[in-house]
């Protein structure tokens, strides 16, 4: 005989159904543009981010940042460089992004380029860090996932040569930033 299934065991199943959908939908967002060679991708594995972890830091600091690093499961980006297209994509990688599993962190419109930083978080700590980044001619989609340090991204982002995230410098997992003013995309 087969049992009926509690409401507890429905819920289980519809959260389960609903991460996997949000990892598949920025996942394929990745993979619709990964053959493309107009793109620039770049992937981080684990394994990568836990080779750094065998590094001796010289000093607290850097302890620090490698004790952050140790805690990334991923890195995913994928960017193009003049794309005439570049404010449709970073429009169309908004439509993919389930807002009501994001939160907006913040918001930066820097000269020609709107940058947006979203999180998601998991028991209390932030899981993914997307950052998603339109210009006149530049697009820009990067995912960090993990247990995040906001504290230590902006740093880990200057490391790994990625521009962007220097726009986090000073913020912190525990700040509660996530409230205060930004400037607003308008389009």
């Amino acid at each position: 005989m087969i049992k009926k299934p509690t409401g507890l065991t429905l819920a289980i199943l519809m959260v389960s159904v609903s991460v996997q959908a949000q990892t598949d939908a920025i996942s394929r967002f990745f993979e619709k543009y990964a053959a493309d060679e107009s793109f620039t991708q770049v992937t981080v594995s684990s394994k990568m981010f836990s080779l750094f972890t065998n590094m001796e830091a010289d000093t607290p600091e850097d302890k620090e940042l490698l004790e952050a690093i140790s805690k990334l499961k991923g890195l995913r980006i994928l960017a193009k460089d003049s794309a005439g297209n570049a404010r449709a994509l970073y429009r169309e990688a908004f439509t993919l992004i389930p807002k009501n599993d994001y939160e907006e962190l913040m918001s930066v419109r820097d000269n020609d380029k709107d940058m947006k930083f979203m999180i998601r978080e998991s028991g209390g700590k932030i899981s993914e860090l997307l950052m998603v980044m339109g210009g006149a001619k530049e697009f820009m989609i990067l995912s960090i996932f993990g247990e995040i340090d906001l504290k230590q991204i902006s740093r880990i982002g200057r490391k790994m040569n990625v521009s962007g995230l220097e726009k986090l410098e000073g913020m912190n997992k525990n700040n509660s930033q996530k409230g205060s003013p930004t400037s607003k995309d308008n389009k």
